[in-house]
C-alpha cells in the first residue's frame, strides 16, 4: 500500500499503480463473480467488471422484470451469463450481494445455502453485517466475508469509469477463510473501476455512509436548499433568481471549483465579497448544524437508523409513500422552477 498525507495525517491507500488491471485479471482469473441484484449497483459494477475482463455472471429475480430486462440490455443473456439468484450464486465463486439492503434481509434465507466453502461474499456497504442482530445476515465461517464500497451512486460509479477516472472507494475484510481475501477484495475494487482504494472496517463503513447521506451529501444539502429558497422568495425574489442563487451557482460553478483545487482555492476565486461573507458565516453554519449531525451520528451508531430503514422499507405501502415523498419533492416550486432553468442552458457542444 502507498503512504499518503491527508492533512497531516498519513493512510495507506491502493492506487491503480501498485495494483494495476493486469494483477487484478491474475487475481481473478479463475474466479467466477455473480452479481447478485441487477438494480442500483449491480449494473455499474457488473458492467465494469466485464468490460475489464473478468467473468462475470448476473443472479436476479425474475418477478422484477425492469431488472432482468435491463440485464438483458446490457448484454447478459438467460441460461448462459444471466440467471436466478440462486443459480448464480451456486455458479459463482465471488458472490457480489448488491440487492438492496432491506432485500438482502429477504433474499438472504434463499443465499446462504447456495454459499460454497471458499466463496467470498462481498458486499458494497456494510448494513447487513454490522446490524446482523436486526437483519439476521450471519455468514457461515466457510467463506470469506470482505467489501468494496464505491463513494458514489451506481450511475456515477459507471460514468466515471466510462470517463476513464472512477470513483474512489473503500474496502475491508470482515472473514478470511481462505488466506487470499485481501487480495481477492483489492483485485474487485480495481476491476470495477476504483480511482483509488482505502481501508475501512464494516462498521466504520456504514455509520460514516449513513451520517454522509443524510447529512452533508443528500439530507442536509436538500434541507439547505429549500430553507434559502424560501426566504429569497418570501422577500420578493422571482423563482430563477432564488433557484439560480440557490441551486445553480453551485452545481454549474463552484462545486467544480471545490472539485479542482479544494474550499479555499473556490473561495481565492471568488470575489472579495463572496469571501469575506462566506468567511464569516460559515462558523455560524457550523455551529448551528453540529448539534444536529451529533445527533445524527449517535443515531445511526445506536442502531435507530437501521430499524427505521427497515420497517419503512418492509411496510406493504413503502412503494406508494415513497413516491408521494418523491413526488412532493420534484413537485415544490423550487424544482420545479429547476426543471425550467436547465431547459435554459446552453445545449453542450
Amino acid at each position: 500500500m502507498a503512504k499518503i498525507d491527508f492533512g497531516g495525517v498519513v493512510e495507506n491507500v491502493v492506487t491503480r499503480e501498485e495494483f494495476p488491471l493486469s494483477k487484478a485479471r491474475e487475481v481473478l482469473k479463475n474466479e467466477v463473480v455473480a452479481v447478485i441484484g441487477y438494480g442500483v449497483q449491480g449494473p455499474a459494477q457488473a458492467m465494469n467488471m466485464k468490460d475489464n475482463g473478468i467473468n462475470v455472471i448476473v443472479g436476479q429475480a425474475h418477478e422484477f422484470s425492469a431488472d432482468w430486462n435491463k440485464a438483458i440490455a446490457d448484454g447478459f443473456v438467460p441460461g448462459k451469463t444471466l440467471f436466478s439468484i440462486e443459480e448464480a450464486a451456486k455458479k459463482g465463486t465471488i458472490i457480489q450481494y448488491l440487492v438492496s439492503d432491506a432485500a438482502q434481509r429477504i433474499v438472504w434465507p434463499k443465499l446462504k445455502p447456495c454459499l460454497k466453502k471458499g466463496d467470498a461474499l462481498y458486499f458494497s456497504h456494510g448494513f447487513s453485517i454490522t446490524y446482523k442482530e436486526h437483519t439476521g445476515v450471519i455468514p457461515p465461517d466457510y467463506v470469506d466475508v470482505i467489501l468494496v464500497a464505491p463513494k458514489g451512486s451506481g450511475t456515477s460509479v459507471r460514468r466515471n469509469f466510462l470517463a476513464g477516472a472512477g470513483i474512489n472507494s473503500s474496502f475491508s475484510v470482515f472473514q478470511d477463510f481462505t488466506g487470499r481475501a485481501q487480495e481477492r477484495t483489492i483485485a474487485l475494487g480495481i476491476a470495477i473501476g476504483s480511482g483509488y482504494l482505502f481501508p475501512t472496517t464494516f462498521e466504520q463503513e456504514v455509520y460514516s455512509d449513513l451520517t454522509g447521506e443524510r447529512g452533508v451529501l443528500m439530507g442536509a444539502l436538500a434541507g439547505i436548499m429549500d430553507a434559502q429558497y424560501q426566504v429569497l422568495r418570501e422577500n420578493g425574489h422571482s423563482p430563477s433568481e432564488a433557484f439560480n442563487e440557490t441551486v445553480e451557482e453551485l452545481t454549474q460553478s463552484l462545486i467544480r471549483l471545490v472539485d479542482e483545487n479544494g474550499m479555499d482555492w473556490m473561495y481565492a476565486n471568488c470575489s472579495a465579497t463572496a469571501q469575506r461573507g462566506a468567511l464569516d458565516w460559515r462558523p455560524k453554519f457550523k455551529a448551528a448544524t453540529l448539534p444536529v449531525f451529533i445527533d445524527l451520528y449517535k443515531k445511526v451508531k445506536s442502531g435507530e437508523e437501521c430499524v427505521r430503514v427497515l420497517e419503512s422499507t418492509g411496510a406493504d405501502n413503502y412503494r406508494q409513500v415513497l413516491n408521494a415523498e418523491l413526488s412532493e419533492l420534484g413537485n415544490s416550486e423550487m424544482w420545479r422552477a429547476g426543471a425550467a432553468v436547465r431547459k435554459l442552458r446552453p445545449a453542450k457542444k
